[in-house]
């Protein structure tokens, strides 16, 4: 996680990235862009927000050697001499431009950015900044017309509420490589941004570690348990899984299994869904590691623990209280209605 109090924005430039599938070129910029204190203010919020809440980084990676990555070649040089910005900017969107394989690549403004004062992990650090503008909305311009009467007239721009693309490397390493934090709000193709631009890897540490259990668990939760058990039991699961986090410093494998299910079928079916998860996504789950609490946060609230009837009726299990279920919540059967039923067990409505 990064803060960008202190941060500023020394250099900023503008180019236009094309389609290699079809035919584009690109467009570059030859000076930086010169903002007014307004648009400043305005430009330094749109780029940097997106970042402040982020808790997984990445670490460049190459098959052959990590110097040879490209982005990570730029950036290494930028931050040798800053007066080369403007040519290695030119450099980053041609290599962009050269993973635009098919048509579905979106094109668009591309602006890179050199700034100071990043903090990550009380150091003081500078970065380089990629962002990718694949979107405009519409927007009405009022204008005098020529019989002194003020009219509108359409226009597209960039949205400052949402950044589709984006990255940050910043100017500091640690024992597996320099470290990088991305976004990407537009994510049409996984492959694109993260693997084929910046060719970057998860960090092995606890927030990734903890955010990979959490999303195989809530996966686990979607494509197993709720087929073959029904969304009570789902709900069950993620609350259970919730509070062993909640509960636990370190997260133990068998220990975690042991507290979750009670049947051991249950505990084979987690087993080989973890190793399909793994290939499935190229990642590693640790068997023993660190919880992150600030990670916990933020994807527990991704965790869906409501069941939705037919009836237009659903229930909304709270994952912070996973006993509630087991012990206020029934489910049966009607003969009389031929109809599935839940009882729910409450002193008073609040």
């Amino acid at each position: 996680m990064i803060r960008k109090t202190k941060a500023e924005i020394t250099k900023c430039i503008l180019h236009k990235v094309a389609n290699k599938f079809n035919s584009g070129q690109n467009v570059f910029s030859e000076d930086l862009i010169r903002f007014d204190q307004e648009s400043y203010d305005l430009m330094k919020g749109f780029l940097l927000k997106p970042f402040g809440s982020l808790t997984k980084s990445y670490r460049f990676t190459n098959h052959e050697d990590v110097r040879l990555n490209d982005v990570n070649k730029f950036a290494t040089e930028v931050f040798k001499d800053e007066e080369s910005f403007v040519e290695y900017s030119k450099s980053i969107v041609n290599h962009l431009f050269e993973q635009s394989n098919s048509a579905q690549i979106k094109t668009g403004d591309v602006l890179v950015v050199f700034i100071e004062g990043i903090e990550y992990k009380d150091i003081l650090t500078e970065a380089i900044g990629v962002f990718k503008i694949e979107n405009k909305v519409d927007f009405f311009q009022t204008y005098l017309d020529d019989n002194e009467s003020f009219d509108v007239v359409v226009q597209k721009g960039i949205s400052t509420k949402r950044l589709d693309k984006g990255c940050l490397v910043l100017n500091t390493s640690d024992q597996e490589g320099t470290v990088v934090f991305s976004v990407d709000n537009n994510n049409y193709d996984a492959q694109y941004w993260v693997k084929n631009f910046l060719s970057v890897k998860l960090a092995d540490d606890y927030n990734s570690h903890t955010q990979n259990y959490l999303e195989m668990c809530k996966e686990f939760s979607e494509e197993v348990i709720k087929p073959e058990l029904g969304m009570h039991e789902q709900g069950n699961f993620l609350a259970n899984t919730v509070d062993y986090f909640k509960e636990n410093e370190e997260v133990d494998y068998a220990n975690f299994k042991d507290e979750v299910f009670e049947e051991e079928k249950h505990k084979e079916k987690f087993d080989e869904y973890k190793n399909h998860f793994e290939k499935l996504n190229d990642v590693l789950i640790r068997n023993n590691f660190d919880v992150s609490g600030v990670v916990l946060k933020k994807e527990k609230n991704k965790l869906k623990t409501e069941i939705k009837l037919d009836t237009n009726i659903n229930i909304k299990l709270d994952v912070d209280a996973p006993e509630a279920a087991s012990e206020y919540l029934e489910r049966g059967y009607d003969e009389e209605k031929k109809m599935k039923y839940y009882k729910v067990y409450f002193n008073e409505e609040k």
